[in-house]
């Protein structure tokens, strides 16, 4: 067996006494506590559901509107464009993110590294353009 010298002038250390412990023993305190918590949720909204009053009218079950009565369908449309601005403010953002990183390891990334991150945002300026020139960043 392999030993090693003694850590704080004791015994040797082996190998076998250098393992973490196997990975189910260190996640079961996680893993009971995600269990106790699913297991006292769901039987504290059973409870919640028959013990309390359950007596509907049609007043009721009418949809609120601040105590005034309904004039018009709560559902609105929204035009498709502010679903496609919308989509695409969330890709440039998602870019800073990704750039956040690169920058940070630049100095080990080297010359390879430069080279992706010119690539990536040449593909996404090309996209920003396409959408510009398609009139997808206007508002009327």
């Amino acid at each position: 067996m392999m030993t090693s010298p003694a850590v704080s002038g004791g015994s040797p250390v082996t190998l076998h006494d250098a393992v973490i412990a196997p990975v189910p023993e260190n996640y079961l305190p996680i893993l009971l506590f995600i269990a106790i918590g699913i297991v006292l949720g769901t039987l504290t909204l059973y409870v919640g559901k028959f013990v309390r009053p359950n007596q509907p009218y049609r007043a009721k079950l009418a949809p609120y509107e601040s105590g005034s009565p309904l004039f018009q369908d709560a559902r609105v449309q929204f035009p498709i464009r502010y679903y496609v601005i919308a989509m695409l403010f969330v890709i440039f953002d998602i870019e800073i993110v990704f750039m956040f990183p690169w920058a940070v390891a630049f100095t080990r990334l080297g010359l390879v590294g430069l080279v992706e991150m010119i690539v990536f945002i040449a593909i996404l300026v090309v996209g920003f353009w396409y959408a510009w020139k398609k009139g997808a960043l206007e508002w009327d």
